[in-house]
């Protein structure tokens, strides 16, 4: 077993930053909020706590059966991924309601079983990058096993990526399963398969970044935009 923590701000606080009030606990500094609402069946914003845009909001239903609902800044305002399938990114308004996150809100679509349907209730994850902590992002596949380099200005500890072009796994590495490189130990989010190494998934973790050391189109396919999102190892702040 391994175990991911992130450290929000504390007990949650009322937000009425968006047109619906939500509860959020927030820790600015790591730039991460955990927010909680109720869906109105009417297009709104939520205040999400962080004084800077989200790079990736995921937002679950808690009370309904319904995907995870995942906005990406690579992605841009009108495209969204889900976390629990193997889909490609598409054109929906119907989860983040085409719209971007500011520095105060996120926009959900009142029609979306995801994120604001009418009595509702929701749990968004909102993340921003901090400098020498963590980087969300996309690289585009070169198809050659001299993949490109991605630089995020620290060493990984945990990463997640998706070919937003192709219906392949999501991917999660952490260097407690992979402690050297190579890196190709990794779990899968929307899949409930054993811990594996495929090498289709190999990269290696070095003090400024990660390289890609595979051809294999679910990592590194031709033209193909690779989200990913990244925490370091050694953060070069402390919270």
């Amino acid at each position: 077993f391994f175990s991911l923590n992130w450290k929000a701000g504390g007990s949650a606080s009322s937000n009425g930053n968006g047109s619906i009030t939500s509860s959020v606990s927030a820790n600015t500094s790591a730039g991460f909020s955990i927010v909680s609402y109720t869906g109105t069946g009417s297009d709104a914003t939520v205040g999400h706590g962080l004084g800077v845009a989200p790079d990736v909001v995921i937002v679950k239903c808690r009370s309904h059966s319904a995907n995870w609902g995942v906005w990406h800044t690579a992605l841009g305002a009108t495209y969204i991924m889900q976390l629990d399938v193997t889909n490609v990114a598409w054109n929906n308004s119907g989860v983040f309601n085409d719209t971007a996150p500011t520095s105060s809100v996120f926009s959900v679509a009142g029609d979306s079983g995801m994120s604001g349907e009418s009595s509702k209730t929701y749990i968004a994850y909102c993340f921003s990058g901090v400098a020498g902590y963590s980087k969300f992002g996309s690289y585009l596949g070169n198809a050659n096993a001299n993949g490109p380099f991605i630089y995020t200005g620290f060493k990984p500890a945990f990463m997640i990526a998706k070919n937003t072009a192709t219906t392949n796994y999501w991917r999660m590495w952490n260097n407690k399963s992979a402690p050297v490189n190579p890196v190709a130990t990794g779990q899968y989010p929307n899949d409930p398969a054993v811990e594996d190494a495929p090498v289709n998934w190999t990269v290696d973790w070095l003090s400024n970044g990660f390289k890609v050391r595979n051809d294999d189109s679910e990592m590194n396919g031709s033209g193909n935009i690779i989200i990913y999102m990244a925490f370091a190892e050694a953060p070069f702040k402390t919270f």
